[in-house]
């Protein structure tokens, strides 16, 4: 029986369809990475959703300069024009994750407007955006909430996606008073390689970073630069106290230290142990002391600059 006669074209062709092959299985790989990490996390906070707003707080509805429809919640402060503060949530949290911050704010006497973001509680089901979009959201609530507070100063607790959300505006960070950054990434670059390392070790992550990271072009028309908080940052107007984990694997220490030397001053830096799901959860008294005194220190106390 003769033997088969492999041609080289046909060693050429094999090999071509191998590594065609591969590569396709490489590039699916990497495909199915991104996507899991835009996957639409807000979908699963269904009893978030169903929270009960208790009076005198108020449910409401904002529509984005997109057209975006957002939902929300308002609790007044002491009076009518009280200073206020706007709550942004991180990824995969709702408005009813910051509950206790308006609570706590009604106490003080300041006024707060919680909101979902884009695929989040209550808010339209379109897919997050990793805070280039909702920063159309978070300026439809700050807008709203001056509005509503006759001018009054303003400030902002952003978390994670919310912090970005505050500083991704197309017309730059929200202009107020005073911000608060909690968790806040620098660049998406830096955090898909941190998300990446986390399940594959840092090594593979600078090799498989950018086939995630150039996806953005395809997924939401934006390259990742459009995602960098740290060109935003010089355009603060007003305080910022930055807060960063020790033990964030996703958002590094040295990364919370490149957002604060960023930021202009006045600023503030508060490095405390913990991993990044710590860090966006933060509670207590040592954070409601600190993040009270930054507040106060900027809006005055409602009573006092009202003239009570």
């Amino acid at each position: 029986m003769r033997g088969v006669c492999i041609t080289p074209a046909a060693r050429r062709g094999a090999g071509f369809a191998i590594g065609l092959a591969c590569v396709s299985l490489a590039w699916g790989g990497v495909w199915w990475m991104g996507g899991l990490m835009v996957r639409n996390v807000g979908r699963q906070r269904g009893l978030e959703r169903s929270a009960v707003t208790k009076p005198p707080a108020v449910d409401l509805g904002l529509v984005a300069s997109d057209g975006t429809a957002i939902a929300a919640t308002y609790t007044p402060g002491r009076t009518p024009h009280s200073p206020a503060v706007l709550l942004l949530h991180g990824i995969g949290e709702s408005r009813a994750a910051l509950a206790r911050h308006a609570s706590w704010l009604a106490s003080l006497g300041y006024a707060s407007l919680r909101l979902d973001f884009r695929g989040h509680g209550g808010s339209e089901r379109v897919a997050c955006s990793f805070g280039l979009r909702e920063a159309r959201e978070a300026r439809a609530g700050f807008d709203w909430l001056r509005a509503h507070q006759g001018g009054a100063a303003i400030a902002v607790i952003g978390i994670s996606l919310g912090g970005a959300a505050a500083l991704l505006g197309p017309d730059g960070p929200l202009p107020a008073e005073a911000m608060v950054l909690q968790g806040v990434y620098p660049g998406a670059r830096q955090t898909i390689r941190n998300r990446i390392a986390e399940w594959l070790g840092r090594p593979l992550a600078w090799l498989a970073e950018p086939w995630v990271s150039f996806q953005s072009r395809l997924r939401f028309g934006a390259w990742p630069q459009a995602y960098a908080t740290l060109p935003a940052l010089p355009r603060l107007r007003g305080a910022v106290l930055v807060i960063g984990g020790l033990d964030d694997s996703a958002v590094l220490a040295s990364e919370t230290m490149q957002i604060f030397d960023a930021a202009p001053e006045p600023k503030q830096l508060w490095l405390v142990p913990g991993d990044h799901m710590a860090i966006c959860r933060l509670w207590g008294e040592a954070y409601r002391s600190r993040v009270g005194a930054f507040i106060g220190s900027v809006l005055g106390a409602p009573e006092a600059g009202e003239g009570a």
